[in-house]
């Protein structure tokens, strides 16, 4: 029996409730499709991802919510969650090309470790009923969708990203 990718990254746990997985989440950073567990490297992440969304009745409308669990590194991760993009009132059958970006996408850049990068949707009761919070750090993505009503996700699928290599393939840092 296959184990559920989210358990074992404990986005299940650091991030989300268990939930069941009902509609489509597609994210692309350029040609590169986002699977869960996958590495993408900060130069590969620098714009902000196509995202689309399964289901074909227009008038459901998401919210998408893009969290590092890990920041500012996995051993500390003080700031969980820290926010790095939010867009609500994404029609299905669309993407986030048609939502309203309330919190402007921030590329990843992790300094220290191994960062989960996890991009998760909700579907929203009705238009605008999201709003964007006034802090990017230590934003908790249960308590937004608790608040905003969104319930468990309908989807979610996260990449790991640590900081490139300098010149040569070796860290930058040497002591």
């Amino acid at each position: 029996m296959p184990t559920d990718p989210l358990v074992v990254g404990r986005v299940i746990g650091d991030v989300l409730e268990p939930f069941t997985k009902s509609i489509s989440l597609r994210v692309t950073y350029g040609n590169k499709i986002v699977n869960n567990g996958c590495e993408l490297k900060p130069s590969q992440v620098l714009n902000k991802p196509r995202v689309d969304i399964g289901g074909d009745d227009l008038r459901n409308l998401y919210t998408l919510v893009m969290v590092d669990p890990d920041a500012p590194s996995p051993s500390n991760p003080t700031q969980r969650e820290y926010l790095h993009w939010l867009v609500i009132d994404i029609p299905e059958t669309t993407g986030t090309g048609f939502g309203q970006e309330v919190v402007a996408y921030e590329s990843p850049q992790p300094t220290t470790g191994i960062h989960r990068f996890v991009l998760v949707l909700f579907r929203q009761l009705r238009r605008q009923a999201v709003y964007a919070p006034g802090w990017r750090q230590n934003f908790i993505t249960r308590d937004f969708a608790e608040i905003y009503n969104l319930g468990l996700p309908v989807s979610a699928v996260y990449f790991n990203c640590q900081k490139e290599s300098g010149p040569g393939g070796r860290t930058a840092s040497r002591r």
